[in-house]
Parts: structure tokens; sequence; C-alpha cells
């Protein structure tokens, strides 16, 4: 093998740290990629791959991407999940040095991304690891670029449900662990790291969080009981450090996460309900149009946004934190309440956060600490502005809106009001801060102005008229005396040089002086360098500080939304208490209202479990079934994040569980039929509901024939009207009117109808539910509205006219009808000849009694009906 070149020498040094990432090597402007990263990333990213000599008879693969756009280049890589490590350079090159000193700063992957454009300012970028132990699972995940940190345990039943709802970017799990990974149960494929089976025992674990954290126990996070939670927290903070090459100085507590703490909405009700992403979104826009978020979010910040994304999806069981979310929106609403100048600070606040996180991590830029400066500078207002309340949540959030204005003022005294993005390139310091820096620009910008300044003072000070100073490359800056004046030269000047008009000096002062002339832009750029990072260190001991006011900000900003929200739409509180009771007096849809321009018809709602359980709600389709089904779940989830509700008046006794049954699609990939997956959505209902749980099931059985879905749906409800210990509320909507007899024997199924008025032939949906079964379900009328074909519904009106009567119509009568009303109808046929009788076996069977024919009976008939249909059409 040829000898490696230095660099190439140093590059595989730092490859074999790193490997199965794609090393981006910084060479100058460059960021380079060799051999086999080579080859992948120049596919990756649609780049010429090119090749540099390597001795005599060798070439190595190379591709490189500029240094200025590698964030861009970055994102690509990330986003076609290949884990990207950045290798800088440490130092500035030197003639003196065959390579410059080069290290990987960070290794990106999907989980650990902390860069601004690589990231959804709306959304949690969340990694997460986990500790398999059998039917109790570790799990801890985090948000690195805002210093989130979270860790429970979890049943292993549960555990596909709580990863789709925390939605990590990433998953850890150890590398000999035979398992499939969880989130591969149910399709979803996301970026799967293996980390050493050490990295999870409970030993490295304690050691690695008491050691991040500066404890000797973990009971101060209230986690010391959670053996394999521990284990998870332990391997992904390892797994952080070792792509941060950073002790991550911003993750400064570890949060005991409860699942039972918070109203459980599964994935299936999460995607029914549409409360984060709408499942047909209008031309194609943001899927957040036409959700539960998208009418609730009004916040102003980054961060405030994904809080509210959090409230919205984990709704809380304690009625007391409830009421204190509810008292503070209360406020905000009041007349007089400053909710708009609230709003106004809070539009002038950025992602404190991720600014917060970059800034510890050693990664923010000088324009973002000016834009963390502006931010924090709005503290003392946004502190004026919530004096006036008195709700113990406000109490809480002034109590993190510091005072930061020594740190505000520090910041404009050092840095420039528009800095540049690069902290190596100076123009970064304020003028006037620095004595040294102040010297050194003045040297910069008026090096001929100051040489000749010097040549003055020189010559005043020795009374040579003529001294001359000169420059050249051999020798720098030098005092040129002619012959006639040697005599008079000062004694600290030190002869360098004879030349033919005379001696030429130098003296310390003026090669100090040379010193800086030549160095100074380098050296300016290294000062304001160090200026900086200085800045930067002293911000990041304000990092405790400075996320708990973000924090406080983010809960503002959600309070402010959901009380201009209520405000606006004139939603009311809730009483929200420990009750089994749902009342609900003019309740609307909020999506729905907030998304048609007609007044939305408000309908009223009332379980109680010892009386009206189960609702069975009957009605056509386009009559208000699933609407109204909705509406109620999400009043509920509403009222219980602390939200105001689209009611009159709405009382909800606390809900553990919600779950939904609103349609059903194939799912392909796994096998599922329509009818099956409708199944399975319902029985995993009938397993995990509780009393307290709120069951939403809209046409159980449809998928299958009537006499079945009828059956099943039947058995559903007599299952949920259960004894004492299971009484789940329920609201059942179906076309099954006969379902609706099932109240005169259960005693908690009550009926209600949407009202549907008849003029003609003509059906108007008044979308008001009343008490009472429906009398028909009106399909006709809704396949009209449909635009089926005028033969179609009026066959379908003769037909159901014969139906309803009780008649017993058999298959050869139809077929003897289907050519005449449908096809004279459907095309003109000028030509078309009288339609001749029925052939005569047909007239047999149509006026044949079945049921009275003896066996042999049954044989002479076959034998007499196989003789006429072999005669010729006469």
């Amino acid at each position: 093998m040829e000898r490696l070149t230095p660099l190439l020498a140093q590059y595989h040094r730092i490859k074999e740290r790193y490997p199965g990432t794609l090393l981006l090597f910084r060479v100058g402007d460059f960021y380079e990629m060799f051999y086999e990263d080579a080859e992948i990333g120049a596919r990756a990213l649609n780049l010429t791959l090119t090749s540099r000599p390597h001795g005599p008879n060798h070439r190595v693969p190379l591709a490189g991407v500029p240094a200025k756009s590698l964030e861009a280049y970055v994102a690509r890589l990330v986003a076609q999940g290949l884990k990207v490590a950045v290798c800088e350079q440490l130092e500035a090159p030197s003639r003196n040095k065959p390579v410059v000193a080069r290290d990987v700063i960070e290794v990106i992957t999907p989980g650990t991304v902390t860069r601004s454009g690589l990231l959804d300012e709306r959304r949690n970028n969340y990694i997460m690891a986990l500790s398999p132990a059998g039917e109790n699972w570790g799990m801890a995940f985090a948000d690195l670029s805002t210093g989130e940190f979270t860790v429970t345990e979890i049943d292993f039943k549960n555990l596909t449900e709580e990863i789709v709802r925390v939605s990590p970017a990433e998953i850890l799990l150890p590398e000999n662990w035979p398992g499939e990974p969880p989130n591969r149960k149910l399709g979803i494929e996301l970026a799967l790291t293996r980390l050493d089976d050490y990295y999870f025992t409970p030993e490295f674990a304690f050691e690695k969080l008491t050691s991040h954290f500066g404890v000797v126990s973990l009971a101060g996070f209230g986690i010391e009981h959670l053996n394999e939670g521990i284990c998870a927290a332990g391997a992904l903070l390892e797994y952080l450090e070792q792509t941060q090459c950073s002790a991550l100085p911003h993750i400064l507590r570890l949060t005991p996460y409860c699942p039972t703490e918070y109203l459980l909405i599964d994935r299936v009700s999460r995607r029914n309900l549409e409360l984060i992403e709408n499942l047909h979104p209008p031309d194609n826009r943001s899927k957040e149009i036409g959700t539960l978020f998208w009418v609730l979010n009004r916040t102003q910040t980054p961060q405030g946004t994904r809080l509210l994304r959090r409230w919205l999806l984990n709704p809380l069981l304690s009625v007391e934190e409830i009421n204190r979310r509810q008292e503070a929106i209360a406020e905000l609403t009041n007349q007089g309440s400053p909710l708009k100048e609230i709003a106004e600070c809070l539009r002038e606040i950025g992602d404190i956060e991720r600014i917060t996180a970059k800034v510890a991590l050693g990664r923010a830029n000088p324009r973002e600490v000016i834009a963390l400066r502006n931010w924090l500078s709005g503290a003392p207002k946004l502190k004026n502005l919530t004096n006036q309340f008195s709700a113990d949540y406000f109490c809480q959030i002034r109590e993190k809106l510091f005072d930061f204005t020594p740190l505000v003022e520090e910041i404009s005294q050092v840095l420039v009001d528009d800095p540049p993005i690069t902290i190596t390139e100076g123009g970064l310091i304020r003028s006037g801060y620095n004595k040294e820096l102040d010297e050194l620009r003045q040297i910069a910008a008026n090096a001929k102005e100051f040489i000749a300044r010097l040549q003055e003072e020189e010559r005043r000070r020795t009374g040579i008229p003529n001294l001359r100073i000169g420059y050249n490359s051999v020798f720098g800056y030098y005092i040129e005396i002619t012959k006639s004046y040697l005599g008079v030269v000062p004694r600290h000047y030190i002869r360098k040089q004879t030349v033919a008009q005379g001696e030429r000096f130098i003296t310390p002062e003026l090669k100090e002086y040379e010193a800086k002339i030549l160095n100074a832009e380098e050296r300016i750029k290294s000062l304001e360098y160090d200026l900086f990072l200085q800045l930067r260190s002293k911000i990041a001991s304000y990092t405790t500080q400075i996320l708990d006011f973000g924090q406080a900000v983010a809960q503002l900003d959600v309070l402010a939304s959901l009380a201009e929200v209520a405000r606006d739409k004139n939603y009311t509180r809730p009483i929200v208490d420990n009750s089994y009771i749902i009342e609900i007096k003019k309740g609307k849809h909020p999506v729905v209202e907030a998304m048609v321009e007609e007044p939305f018809i408000p309908n009223d709602t009332l379980i109680l479990p010892d009386k009206e359980q189960i609702l069975i709600v009957t009605g056509p389709n386009m009559a208000g079934k699933s609407t109204y089904l909705r509406q109620v779940a999400l009043i509920v989830i509403m009222a219980q994040m602390g939200s105001f509700v689209p009611a009159e008046h709405a009382r909800i006794g606390i809900v553990d569980k919600i779950f939904t049954r609103i349609g059903a699609s194939d799912d392909v990939a796994r096998g599922v039929s329509t009818f099956l997956a409708e199944m399975i959505e319902t029985a995993n209902i009938l397993n995990n509901a509780t009393s307290r749980s709120l069951v939403i099931l809209d046409e159980v059985g449809r998928g299958t024939s009537t006499n079945d879905g009828l059956a099943i749906a039947w058995a559903t409800v007599e299952y949920l009207h259960g004894e004492e210990e299971f009484r789940p509320r329920t609201l059942f909507a179906t076309h099954y009117h006969e379902l609706a007899d099932i109240a005169t024997y259960l005693t908690r199924v009550k009926n209600y109808s949407f009202v549907v008025r008849e003029s003609g032939d003509q059906v108007l949906f008044l979308r008001k539910l009343r008490p009472g079964p429906a009398d028909k379900s009106y399909g006709i009328a809704v396949a009209k509205l449909a635009g089926l074909p005028p033969v179609v519904i009026n066959r379908a009106k003769e037909l159901l006219k014969r139906f309803t009567k009780g008649e017993e119509i058999n298959l050869t009568q139809l077929i003897t009808e289907i050519d005449l009303p449908i096809a004279s109808d459907r095309i003109a046929q000028p030509d078309r000849k009288e339609k001749s009788a029925p052939h005569p076996v047909l007239l047999r069977l149509q006026n044949l009694n079945i049921n009275e024919l003896s066996p042999l009976e049954a044989l002479n008939l076959l034998a007499e009906l196989q003789k006429l249909a072999s005669e010729p059409d006469g």
C-alpha cells in the first residue's frame, strides 16, 4: 500500500472513530468526502464524483460541497437516513505545519439535529431510547434542540401507542436485542440505531446520569424507582454526548413522565378526530388546516406552538391542574385584560429554547446572539403585563420572567447591532469595547497615515529633517538616514543595512508596529473570534434562567392563544369534575364551525351512566351523525386540556380514554380488509375501555352482510351496557334502525335521531338532534343528491316500495323486469322491436310454488323444463 499523505492519514484516523457515518472533512472553503463516502455522497447529493492523485498509480475518489452551503446539503443527507459527521479545522493554516488540526464537532442524525435550517420550529424533534425488559419497558426521549429530557416505564402492550404519540425521529435499541422493533408492527419506518448493550446496563446508566447532573442519587428527580427507565435514559444521554462531542450543558433536568396522568387518545382516535393532521387537506395545502390544532393555534412563538401541540395530544386527568389553566384563561378573557398587548409582546420573541441550546453547545452565531438579546429584553414588559393577574398559573409564570438587563446590556456593549453570521471573518465587535481591537482597527485602516505620522515624530525627536521610513519585503519596515546625519543617530537605533545613500536602522518600537500593521487583519479576526467566544460562554452561564424564561413564555403564549380563541368565538368555561356526567348544551363542532360560512346548528348531549349511558343515534347520511360524534369527543378533549369549549354550557366528568371507530379502510400492507380493520378497532375498544372512557362508534358492522352486521352491532351494545364496574359512556351511530329496539330492554340505552324534513321529492337535513329513533334512512334521497342517474333513483324507489310492503320478490321476477325500466330510460332506441313474451321456462318458474313440490314432482318438473328449454323460440 502506498504511503498516505499527511492529510489523508489524518482523514483515516478520524474516519476510524466514526464508522457508519458520512464524514464531511473541512478543507479550506469546502467539506470534502473521500473514498466510499465520496461515492455515497455524490449519489445522495447528485454531485460530480471526481478524484485526486495519490501516488503515481492511484487516485482517491473525491466529492465536496461549499462550506457556506453546508446546512442545505446536510439536510438532504439526513432526510435520506444518513448520519453525517462534521469535521472542522480547529486552527488557521500555517507554513510550519504540514496539516492543520481537525476533529469532528458533531454527528448529525435524524434525532440529533440542532441546526435551525434542518428543524420544523412548530414541532419537537425527539430521539427515543428503549430498554426492553419483558412486559415492562424503559423509555426515555429527548429533544436535543430544546434540552427537554423525559423518562418513563411503560407496559409492552401500550408501547407502540406511546411511540406513535411521541413520534420520535430516531429510536435507540440495544445492539443484541433480538426482537423486532416495536414501530415495525405498525408499519412505521423510523431511523433505528443500535447501541452497545453495555450502555443500557443499570450500573453504566446510573453513573452516566448522576455524573452529568452532578448528584449522588436520582431521587431528587423522582425516578429512582424506574429501573428500566434509568437504563434507557443513560443510554440516550451517552449517545447524545457522543454525537454532539459535548457535555450537553443545556440538559439540566430529567423529568419523569407517567402516561396514566393524561387522557389516552390512541392513534386511531387521533387520526379519526383529526387533532393535528387533516386526512384530506383542502387543495393540497398544509395538513394542519381543518384540524383542532389549527382552530386553537393563535400562538406567537415557536416554543408556544410546540407546547400547544403537546397540551392537545396530552389532555389532563387532574381536575386541579385543569382548573389552574382555566382560571388563567378566564382572567385573560376578561374585559380590559391586556390580551392584545401580551400577544404583541410575544410576537417579538423568537425560538428562545433552540437558540439557547445552540449557545450552550457552542454553535450559536452572532446574529442569533443578537436575536436572543432582543428577545430577553422583553422580559420586564411581559412581567409587568402579567402583574395584574392573580391566577396561580400567572404566579408560576412570573417567577420565571427574569430581568436580564445586565446580560442584555453586555451583549449590546460587545456586539454590533447587525453582525455577520460567521464568527471568523471579523466585523462582530463594537468599537470602544476592547482597546487592543480598536488600536488594531486603527492601524489596519490607516497604515499609511500611521507610518507618515511616525516618520514626522521621529524627525522632530531626532532633529534629522530627511529621516525616512521605508519598507521592503526582505527587512520589513526600516528608518533610512543619509550619511550626513549618521553622527546624530540616536543610540537606541539598531543598524540593519548599509546602502549607497546612507544607513538603514530599526527600532523595537518600529518592529512592534510592523508586526501590528502586517498582522493587523489576521489579529483582528482572531481577537474578535476570542471576544465572541467569551461572550457566548458568558451567555451560556445563564442557560438555566433563559430556558426557564423560554418555558414561561411558551406557557403564557398557549394560555393567551386559547383565551383569544375563546373570546373571538364566544367559547364558555366548562365545568370539569370527577363525576361520570357528560352534559353539553348547544355544543358545536369547533372545526366545522370555523370552516363553513353558514351558521352551525348546535346540539345538546346528556350522558348519565346510571340512566343514559349509551346513546343510539340514527338518521341518514348527511344528517350530521359523524359531525356530532366527533363534536362531543373534541369538546371533551378541549375541556381536559384546560381550554374553553364551543358550547353554551358544558359539564365534563373526567374521561380517562377516548376511543373512536369512525370509518375504516383497507390496510393492504398488512393484508387487512376494511371489515377486518373495523373489527380490530372495535375489539381494541371493547378490550381496553373503562367506565371512565368515552366510546364513539359509527356504523359498527357495516362492512359485512346486513344480518351479520346487525348482529355484531347488537351484541356490541349489549356488551357495553355492562355491569356497574364496566359502563363506558358511549355514542353509537348506526343505519340499522332495528338496533333502536334494543332500548326497550336495556334500561341505560336511549335513542336519538337527526330531524329530516320531506317536501315531495325534496329532503331537507336540519342537523338537529332529537330524542327517539329515525323513522327511515332516506338513503335514496342522499343518492339523488350525490348525482346517481334518474333511472337508478326511480328503480330504487319502486323496489323500496315493494320491499317495505313485505312482498316476496323472487329472483325470476326481478330478472324479467330488468330490461324494461332501465334500458328504455337509459338510451333512446327508436328502431327497437316490441318486446317478445317471456320464455316458457321463465313463465313456468314464475308461477311455481317450490314449497309444495314433493321430491318426485320436482324431478318430473326438472325434466319438463329441460324439454321446454331445448325447444326453439316460438
